[in-house]
């Protein structure tokens, strides 16, 4: 089951980021992400209700909701589009590969967890490796015109991203089971998300053209609640480090949706960095038996 999600994770989170490029248009993007979250709570609300899975929480909950809201559906997002505003999405995607990183730190920091070695090798070796695949981007990237404030916008987005594993690490805690975490979180997010479009002066407009509502819906559901619920659901599972390494796996399926659709050239450097995207796979989920077993085996 494990294996299945994430897989099926980093196929629905590669595609997102060719969706996210239709939904420039007229929107303004705080809006499109508010849109996109509203749609994804609304649906995972009714989903909830018709399965008889809605479960009551206590009050006091709604704190740790709203730090998961912020976090996971709000702050992040806005700064990750930002960044996009400045550099590549190819860029913004090699940045937020130090998912891996700031999730085995910050556990170590707040929960006391030393970062696994293979863990850190594993992710080190595929960072690299996407390094490789966008080589290009990083080389010919502009020291002027808000490249590096850019940067600034993609890591600091990540780092929320990876302060809001370790919130749903706390929210299990409490008893509260993934989905009707998620649904509140992204309830949260919504509603913040609207009042700060509103304190910004956006304009709440619809783009009605078939790609602007298809790239939405495709962002709300599958890459929103299946996406977020699978990917919580690793963290649970396997702790938000390995599970960090589904980040460095989709820009591989966002290339190859680039390669098909707009026109991707592949370089020598891109070929050289897909084996080490696969190593650090290798690195951190293959089992590998422990000596004595193997010296008694023998």
């Amino acid at each position: 089951m494990t294996a299945i999600l994430f897989g099926s994770l980093v196929i629905a989170w590669g595609l997102t980021w060719f969706a996210i490029k239709l939904q420039i248009g007229p929107v303004p993007t705080e809006v499109s992400i508010c849109y996109r979250f509203l749609l994804a709570a609304v649906v995972l609300w009714a989903g909830l209700a018709l399965t008889g899975r809605l479960r009551r929480v206590r009050l006091a909950q709604h704190g740790w909701f709203a730090l998961l809201g912020i976090s996971l559906f709000g702050l992040n997002f806005v700064l990750i589009y930002g960044a996009t505003q400045h550099v590549t999405s190819g860029v913004v995607a090699v940045l937020f590969t130090m998912a891996t990183v700031y999730n085995a730190f910050n556990q170590w920091i707040f929960l006391g967890r030393r970062p696994d070695a293979r863990v850190l090798a594993g992710a080190l070796c595929g960072i690299g490796g996407i390094g490789l695949l966008f080589g290009a981007e990083f080389i010919h990237l502009d020291a002027g015109g808000g490249t590096a404030f850019g940067i600034l916008l993609a890591l600091g987005g990540t780092f929320v991203f990876s302060l809001g594993n370790l919130v749903s690490m706390r929210i299990a805690k409490e008893g509260v089971d993934l989905p009707n975490a998620v649904v509140r979180g992204m309830s949260w997010g919504t509603a913040l998300l609207a009042l700060f479009a509103l304190a910004q002066g956006r304009s709440f407009v619809l783009d009605t053209s078939p790609q602007y509502l298809l790239s939405l819906v495709y962002l709300a559901v599958p890459g929103s609640v299946f996406g977020m619920l699978a990917y919580l659901s690793l963290v649970q599972r396997i702790g938000a480090d390995r599970a960090a390494y589904t980040t460095v796996l989709f820009p591989v399926v966002a290339l190859a949706v680039s390669t098909a659709l707009e026109g991707y050239a592949w370089t020598p450097w891109a070929v050289a960095g897909l084996p080490l995207i696969l190593l650090g796979n290798v690195i951190i989920f293959a089992r590998f038996p422990r000596r004595g077993a193997a010296r008694a085996a023998g």
